[in-house]
């Protein structure tokens, strides 16, 4: 019964904590090389600052906070599981972390713009 799974809300906290974890495993290089450049002076970083002021960074600033809360609630619903014992009301929490971090992420774009 494989094909039944995709619509069980716990597959679906499965799939986002493991999808934002590969998406921040390719991205967070990417920025500590260009925290990296400040070390080369002012105007490699600011060249790449000048480039946050583009509304498509922009965005992806907003998905980059998403994916982290995402990461995060997600997380610590793996260590519910592990370390307390399962309760119903809990899947609740699984609704609530994607509520907050679709909030937080939107909150961010809102004080970027």
């Amino acid at each position: 019964m494989i094909s039944g799974r995709h619509k069980h809300r716990y597959w679906w906290a499965f799939a986002g904590h493991r999808i934002s974890g590969v998406a921040l495993a390719i991205f967070l290089p990417f920025h500590f090389l260009l925290l990296g450049t400040a070390i080369d002076g002012d105007v490699t970083m600011d060249s790449y600052l000048a480039l946050a002021d583009n509304m498509l960074a922009k965005i992806a600033e907003m998905g980059l906070v998403f994916f982290l809360t995402i990461h995060l609630v997600f997380g610590l619903r793996v260590l519910l599981i592990e370390l307390v014992s399962w309760r119903p009301w809990q899947k609740d929490l699984i609704a609530f972390g994607v509520a907050m971090a679709t909030l937080m992420a939107a909150g961010f774009i809102l004080i970027a713009s």
